[in-house]
């Protein structure tokens, strides 16, 4: 994807120029949760920020299938169904910069700038320890992990109240317990059914409902963005195994704007030889977003696989870098 791209600056700026007369202010982080919330379902089941997300996956999909041709915006407005001046405003809606200002991010070389630049911020976790609580934008995250017993029944016990939500990234299913999250997933291509079965199966011993008014404001308050968090630490609830517990901790701690790679994070956790092992607790993550496992990459900048699409961990990445940029 190194070459991915809309042709010359000068034909882009042409495009964008033009629709500069009708241009849409951007909404900023904070209020994207709330205006898709307050957006109608549409005739098909569709929240805004879905389908937002659906056409800005199509295009950065085009970008990246096409990306030796070089297409121009009207191109890539085509392939989303929309107009120049609707995908520019959409695409505004959701990034919260130009469609020209977004594409430098998405690059094999622009990820290998980020890994570099990553580097020292690495090496100060290595030097502080993970006993630091972990952030996310402005949240402090806490996480703990099941007992014994409950990973044992797959916590049995445990009480989950689940929902599903619009956001930037489309729909999300969080599930939360007493003692904090334990799932945040996104639906592929709306799969709603599927989504429930995954949590279900993975905390088959647990008392699971579906409680959406007690999911929302945890939802709210993860994709939100809000600059000043009053609240206490955001917590999580983890199961896995003890080496699945290392790495999901040390995810927490590779901040918004930076990547690494399987390797980096096996060092940090001490098991700098063991990248396989890494990459599959890594893939076995069932709090995305949270637990940023999408901030980790191939050492050749290739992202890599995702649980919930490759599309959608390329367009979490260039937004966060976007947003760190800003």
């Amino acid at each position: 994807m190194g070459g991915c791209g809309w042709r010359a600056v000068g034909e882009l700026k042409q495009s964008t120029d033009k629709l500069s007369k009708n241009r849409v202010g951007a909404i900023r982080p904070w209020q994207y949760f709330a205006h898709v919330n307050r957006a109608s379902v549409n005739s098909t089941g569709l929240s805004q920020a879905a389908l937002d997300y659906q056409r800005v996956e199509k295009a950065i999909a085009f970008l990246t299938t096409h990306a030796l041709e070089q297409p121009d915006l009207s191109r890539v407005a085509r392939a989303t169904h929309l107009s120049q001046y609707h995908f520019q405003r959409t695409f505004t809606r959701w990034a919260g910069i130009s469609p020209k200002r977004f594409l430098q991010f998405l690059t094999v070389q622009h990820a290998k700038q980020q890994l570099l630049g990553s580097k020292a911020v690495l090496d100060v976790t290595l030097n502080s320890g993970l006993s630091s609580p972990g952030r996310l934008h402005d949240l402090f995250i806490s996480a703990e992990a099941v007992t014994p017993g409950e990973f044992k029944t797959r916590g049995a016990g445990i009480q989950i109240s689940y929902g599903i939500h619009p956001c930037r990234f489309g729909n999300c299913l969080v599930g939360v317990t007493s003692r904090g999250v334990c799932w945040l997933s996104f639906l592929n291509n709306g799969d709603k059914r599927n989504a429930v079965r995954e949590l279900k199966a993975n905390w088959s011993g647990a008392d699971i409902s579906e409680r959406p008014e007690v999911t929302r404001p945890v939802a709210a308050r993860v994709f939100s963005g809000l600059k000043k968090e009053s609240h206490r630490p955001l917590g999580l609830l983890l199961m896995g195994t003890n080496f699945q517990i290392k790495v999901w901790q040390a995810l927490l701690h590779i901040p918004v704007g930076s990547v690494t790679t399987y390797q980096a994070v096996g060092g940090i956790i001490g098991a700098p030889k063991a990248a396989r092992a890494v990459g599959s607790a890594v893939g076995q993550n069932a709090i995305a977003y949270l637990i940023p496992c999408h901030r980790v990459i191939q050492q050749s900048g290739l992202l890599g696989g995702y649980r919930w699409g490759e599309e959608r961990k390329r367009a979490i990445l260039a937004w966060e870098a976007a947003k760190a940029a800003a």
